[in-house]
């Protein structure tokens, strides 16, 4: 039988380079109450946020997408002509057809990636993660920009508190490239599945193509199984919970992050784990939220090179995935 040759001599992936954007649009939780029955105290008490950012009306995904993508690859040091692959998580495209990774790899300047897009809502860029590292680790790719985008402003009902409160718009992005040794792979395995049984507890309605979710059963769902998820994302990486430097969860709900987080630390997680709460300027960004969190974490100086993140992504599907990577 004929053997294949390895293409990779990689010992893994590495994160290379991150980038964001929001829209400068900023709505409150003041500024919602004007439209519909609640107020700012009732959102912060339910979900944590304060404030997010709407996109304008006519604004593109995959404008923000370029953008994030094209602050990644800079912050990496590399050039779009470097960039071999493209890959956006995204559950927001007005349409299915054409997709998004080869729309915005063109508005980036990259020439003939491979593209393609990944639909596992909020835990699509862990997804993407994990499949660019794969890639890379094959010999697939080389330098893999994987990119969350979402504007979920198309697909609210804004009369609809239950949602029109939570979810928000924006893009984050980070660039995955050859780890060179096994000191300095940077992007550790995936733990991931789903839930089929409960789809339905976030989905379109067909009525008025506007998002829906029963807040209840995921909010029960969530702080019940994502905490497993994270302690296995752990254990394939090679570590403990007290190696855990900084946790970013899906900014889901800040209730959420809160008890996964108390989970954590009931199982080794020091105390000083450092935690992300986005969502309280931010809102829910779906895709977006991881990458978004990590990037203005490490411009806040909360996240520092070198430091070892639990990543939780969990939503729609219902899906979820972990991993451990290591800030560029």
């Amino acid at each position: 039988m004929t053997k294949l040759k390895l293409a990779s001599t990689t010992a893994g992936a590495r994160i290379l380079g991150l980038g964001s954007v929001q829209p400068d649009n900023v709505v409150t939780n003041d500024d919602l109450a004007q439209r519909m029955d609640t107020n700012d105290q009732w959102i912060r008490e339910r979900v944590g946020i304060e404030s997010r950012r709407i996109a304008e009306e006519g604004a593109l995904l995959v404008d923000m997408a370029a953008e994030a993508g094209a602050r990644a690859v800079k912050d990496s040091g590399l050039t779009p002509n470097e960039i071999d692959t493209v890959i956006v998580a995204t559950c927001t495209m007005p349409t299915p057809i054409p997709n998004a990774a080869a729309q915005t790899a063109d508005r980036i300047g990259i020439p003939a990636p491979g593209a393609f897009d990944i639909n596992a809502a909020c835990a699509g860029f862990c997804f993407g993660m994990g499949t660019a590292a794969d890639l890379v680790r094959g010999g697939s790719a080389r330098n893999v920009l994987v990119i969350g985008a979402e504007k979920l402003s198309d697909w609210l009902d804004w009369t609809d508190r239950s949602t029109a409160i939570i979810f928000a718009d924006g893009a984050g992005a980070a660039v995955l490239g050859p780890a060179s040794d096994e000191a300095s792979v940077g992007v550790g395995p995936l733990a991931w599945g789903s839930a089929g049984d409960m789809s339905q507890t976030i989905h379109i309605r067909p009525d008025n193509n506007a998002l829906a979710q029963e807040g209840q059963a995921v909010f029960r769902w969530a702080t019940t199984k994502i905490a497993p998820v994270a302690l296995r994302a752990i254990e394939l990486a090679g570590l403990t919970p007290a190696d855990i430097d900084v946790f970013v969860p899906h900014q889901a709900n800040l209730r959420i992050v809160d008890a996964v987080a108390k989970r954590l630390r009931a199982k080794g997680a020091r105390d000083d784990m450092v935690v992300a709460d986005d969502i309280r300027y931010s809102g829910n960004t779906s895709s977006a939220s991881i990458p978004l969190a990590l990037d203005h974490m490490r411009t806040d100086g909360r996240l520092r090179s070198g430091d070892t993140v639990l990543l939780v992504g969990f939503g729609a599907g219902l899906s979820y995935a972990g991993q451990v990577v290591v800030c560029p």
